[in-house]
């Protein structure tokens, strides 16, 4: 993990020693080499020649081959308009009125692969690839022909030797559907027509449709080794992407350092190259200090939902409309002439099952006798089977309709296909179950699914976007930004027929939830503001999309969470991204390497051991003597965390912006503190000049008595045309935020 061209001469002589000796003793023994990014070899070890590597000099880390996961149209729609309202001033500069967004930037995917010939990767009208692109489209192991063009540019897979040397079919056409998704969602050129078998029909595009695309297939049906990634972080880096964009991380409370985080690691080095990483927060939510993915160099990205419903009516007895959710293409008549029945109510006659069992419609549960030719009602609040084996209970039984009782699976539109079958709200089925309770003969039909649109409220925090804070780095705010994570339509794998609804061709567009869709969507931005601001580094483009951020809903009205609760940084970070007023910030904070070496200090690393990471150490560098987590809060970042404040105690930090709209502009500071925090701003006036483009500026803490909780705010710097707005988290727990 050290630097490429690090300043100790040794180091890739030694590196290259070490691979010698390696391959002399078996030949595939080394894997992965890395040289571009940062130095270093993936290879297969004995613990003894691990402990052994471990020990030389200039060997910053040794550690397992971690396995992660993958944290699995109208969303652009929905984001330029949350950002018109918002404004009230008509068209935005870099709206869909401007010109070709993300023109000759290139978003790197590390993902399951792409599916080529989609609609979404055509070259139509688009310019000769740019010559800063020095990638490649590699050749297919497979029998099927991989072809790149003027939108993908490039592809690399990342198949390697099993241990008897026995090569798989590679390729990095994608087998999965998640990165040929990502990567349209991400940067695909616009599609009109584009549907789920007719739901959510309309234009699908990606955020930077102009953008060129370089997909590294990282990950296998087993995972996405930390092997590969690094390796595609390294060859990206050479290969000349603006963006990369990784849909994938750990599991919650799996946070590692960062000497053995493959993700932290190759993000390092790109970022210090100037390449922006975005990475999913995870979806190991709603619990606290689930975010992963929280190293200060990454933007880290939590979900939302976007305002389109997929809507599957419910009618009973008496016609009375109960409005569910989910996506089904059931063929039930209008009428409510089916026999309708509770789990509960069908219980098995087993003397070992239990009637809670059977409410919760799990395996072997239900008599199929009391099933047969009904439509089920089951609950979901069990938590231990999954709706996949609760939908087949009732099949099996001989069910022709299921209704399951969910509040969150509701929000997500889980897909049903041809089965008759919808998710309702707790709420709504105690009207059900009422219903149940005092009829006789209890009828109902579930309906064929439609799209509404302009549904409200939205966004709201989706239920599995993982939250902060942070588990084990202090004092930083995570996630940083949110964007459209639930039902998203995008592209899709011609000739994947698990997905097919019975008697149709597989579908060339799906609709799927998670950090991973909303992760690309952030990508998408980023290439966008990078396209029309060249110059900026990795920093000063997130703190564009950080500060331009909206916090409020198509109601007007604070962002809330599913259950309804607002929303806090922890669940957000700064807010919904905005594809618009990110191109427009006004101010930038600009954290650069020195702030992310500063951060290392803090985590424990020495100044050897940073100058073998990093090769733009300056000369004069140190770590402070007593370095510490309190150190990160003065990170130069868009957004500000502290820990451990005592009553009356006040706690200081630094932060200094740029300008990068009028050359002549003063802004002033206004806060929003919650009670029992005093904060002030000092100078709360910056003004800049043409000699004047960098201005600092020192915000103060004081809780007047100790909190009971963490509490949130905001400072926003106002010319009267631009709003740069900073969250802020302060707690007082001593393990920090």
């Amino acid at each position: 993990m050290g630097a490429a061209d690090s300043s100790n001469d040794g180091t890739k002589n030694q590196q290259a020693e070490l691979m010698r000796s390696l391959i002399k003793r078996k030949k595939d023994a080394v894997v992965h080499s890395y040289s571009n990014g940062f130095s270093g070899f993936a290879a297969r070890l004995s613990e003894a020649e691990a402990k052994s590597i471990a020990q030389k000099p200039g060997v910053i880390s040794v550690f397992p081959d971690p396995i992660l996961q993958l944290h699995t149209t109208r969303s652009w729609d929905f984001l330029q308009y949350q950002t018109e309202v918002e404004s009230s001033s008509g068209p935005i500069s870099g709206s869909d009125n401007a010109s070709p967004k993300g023109v000759d930037t290139i978003i790197g995917i590390l993902d399951t692969g792409i599916w080529p010939e989609s609609e979404s990767f055509s070259d139509n009208d688009m310019s000769e690839v740019p010559s800063k692109w020095k990638g490649t489209c590699m050749e297919s192991h497979d029998s099927i022909s991989f072809k790149c063009n003027k939108k993908l540019v490039g592809a690399r897979f990342y198949d390697d030797s099993d241990e008897d040397g026995v090569r798989p079919s590679g390729s990095a056409r994608d087998e999965n559907g998640h990165g040929t998704h990502v990567a349209s969602t991400a940067a695909g050129s616009p599609i009109s027509g584009a549907s789920y078998y007719g739901l959510a029909s309309g234009i699908a595009k990606g955020g930077s449709p102009g953008s060129r695309i370089a997909m590294y297939r990282v990950c296998t049906t087993d995972g996405c080794h930390g092997s590969a990634i690094m390796k595609a972080f390294d060859d990206a880096i050479a290969d000349g992407v603006d963006v990369l964009s990784l849909s994938l991380g750990s599991s919650s409370g799996l946070e590692v350092e960062f000497s053995s985080d493959p993700i932290a690691i190759g993000a390092f080095h790109a970022v210090e190259k100037g390449i922006l990483v975005s990475c999913s927060a995870g979806n190991d939510g709603p619990g606290p200090a689930t975010v992963v993915n929280v190293a200060p160099w990454i933007l880290t990205v939590a979900a939302t939902t976007i305002d389109r419903d997929f809507e599957t009516d419910i009618i009973l007895g008496g016609n009375k409309l109960i409005k569910g959710g989910g996506i089904s293409f059931g063929n039930l008549t209008r009428s409510p002439v089916y026999p309708l029945i509770s789990g509960d109510l069908a219980k098995s006659g087993n003397t070992v099952v239990s009637e809670k069992n059977a409410r919760y419609c799990n395996p072997n549960s239900l008599d199929g006798t009391k099933v047969k030719g009904k439509i089920v009602l089951c609950d979901n609040r069990d938590g231990y089977y999954s709706l996949t084996e609760k939908l087949t209970e009732v099949k099996s039984k001989g069910g022709i309709g299921f209704i399951l009782v969910d509040d969150n699976a509701r929000t997500v539109a889980p897909k049903f296909k041809s089965f008759p079958a919808a998710v309702v709200t707790e709420k709504d089925s105690n009207e059900i179950l009422s219903y149940i309770n005092s009829t006789k003969k209890p009828v109902a039909s579930v309906l064929p699914t439609v799209t509404i649109a302009n549904y409200k409220p939205a966004p709201l925090v989706a239920y599995f976007s993982s939250r902060g804070p942070t588990y084990n780095t202090h004092n930083l705010l995570k996630p940083d930004i949110t964007a459209p994570g639930v039902a998203i339509l995008a592209s899709w794998p011609g000739n994947d027929t698990n997905e097919a609804v019975a008697g149709q061709a597989p579908p060339l567009y799906n609709i799927i939830s998670g950090t991973s869709m909303s992760c690309p969507h952030v990508s998408g931005i980023a290439a966008f503001v990078k396209a029309q601001n060249p110059s900026w580094g990795p920093s000063a483009i997130k703190s564009a999309i950080m500060t331009s951020a909206l916090q409020t809903n198509n109601l007007k009205a604070p962002i809330t969470t599913v259950s309804g609760s607002v929303a806090t940084p922890y669940d957000i970070g700064a807010g919904e991204a905005s594809p618009s007023l990110a191109l427009n910030p006004g101010l930038v904070y600009e954290t650069n390497t020195a702030d992310y070496l500063q951060y290392l200090c803090s985590v424990g690393y020495d100044k050897s051991k940073i100058k073998l990471i990093s090769n733009t150490v300056p000369d004069d560098f140190s770590c402070p003597t007593n370095s510490s987590s309190e150190s990160v809060s003065q990170m130069n970042y868009p957004s500000i965390a502290l820990s451990n404040i005592k009553e009356n105690e006040i706690k200081k930090v630094t932060r200094t912006v740029t300008n990068v709209g009028q050359e002549d502009a003063t802004y002033t500071a206004s806060i929003k503190a919650p009670v029992g925090l005093e904060v002030q701003v000092t100078p709360n006036k910056l003004v800049f000049t043409n000699n004047s483009k960098k201005l600092s500026y020192e915000v103060s803490f004081k809780a007047s008595s100790k909190p009971k909780e963490d509490l949130f705010g905001s400072i926003t710097w106002t010319n009267g045309k631009y709003k740069v707005r900073s969250p802020f988290v302060v707690s007082t727990n001593s393990q920090g935020v």
